[in-house]
């Protein structure tokens, strides 16, 4: 099904219903939630995804895992296509897929199958092609390795409210003792329970924050060189390194699509 709100089709019968749609740049979908668990496939643009949970950002033949039941902001960095697959909650369970959100690669095989899903009827017949297809969909998923495509947000809500804005403007020069007075904390109460609730350092959380920014904005089309500066980083070769070091690749390797036709 393609240009329609799956809120008409959550209650189908099946395991597995699909969508397909397309939205101009900066399209923002309010805090919204669904019945089954959605596999967010982003064929073209870059995606971010916010929840109380966290921050994920989804490049171009990547996919973001939800959770049924989670409220989520989803922001279109720019002109974006998508295919999306929503599990019910049991089918979703038998296959031991995640239970909080999670940024995935997409197989060549699992991009086919959601490209096929989304031309097949709501209530497709049972124990036929079309009910295979599904469940290869659903298992596929499940084999799909994990990216570090993320930055945690504390649950506390001074440092939710201060890792929000950073999330909104992250810079390097935003210091922890800047952050520790903001939260009207000392620093060592400040380091000590940000860590508990993130599981990061802020210096780390504060790189993770600054290059998922990076990648939605290279997304984008800015240049390497601007958003390097614009960050805070020396030079375009130390943001690079940084990058590589913290995401284990390049931009390009999670900017350039997987060659497979857009269906």
């Amino acid at each position: 099904m393609r240009n329609t709100r799956v809120s008409a089709y959550e209650d189908t019968p099946r395991d597995v219903v699909a969508t397909g749609n397309d939205y101009p740049a900066g399209t923002v979908l309010p805090s919204h939630t669904h019945k089954r668990g959605q596999c967010l496939y982003a064929i073209t643009g870059v995606l971010t995804v916010t929840t109380t949970e966290g921050s994920w950002v989804v490049p171009p033949r990547r996919a973001l895992w939800i959770p049924a039941g989670a409220a989520h902001v989803v922001h279109m960095g720019g002109p974006t296509s998508t295919r999306s697959a929503y599990v019910l909650p049991e089918a979703a369970e038998r296959a031991a897929l995640p239970e909080h959100c999670t940024v995935i690669s997409v197989s060549p095989l699992l991009h086919a199958l959601l490209s096929e899903a989304v031309d097949l009827p709501a209530e497709y017949a049972l124990g036929g092609r079309d009910d295979h297809l599904m469940r290869l969909l659903i298992n596929e998923i499940a084999t799909m390795p994990a990216l570090p495509l993320n930055t945690p947000l504390p649950q506390d809500p001074r440092l939710a409210q201060l890792c929000h804005a950073m999330i909104q403007a992250p810079s390097l020069e935003i210091d922890i003792d800047t952050m520790a007075h903001k939260a009207d904390m000392s620093r060592r109460s400040f380091t000590r329970l940000f860590r508990q609730q993130t599981g990061m350092s802020f210096s780390n959380w504060r790189q993770q924050a600054c290059l998922l920014a990076a990648l939605a904005r290279l997304g984008r089309g800015q240049s390497v060189t601007h958003v390097a500066i614009e960050l805070g980083y020396s030079s375009t070769s130390a943001f690079t390194a940084a990058f590589r070091r913290t995401l284990g690749a390049a931009p390009s390797h999670y900017l350039i699509p997987h060659k497979v036709d857009v269906v």
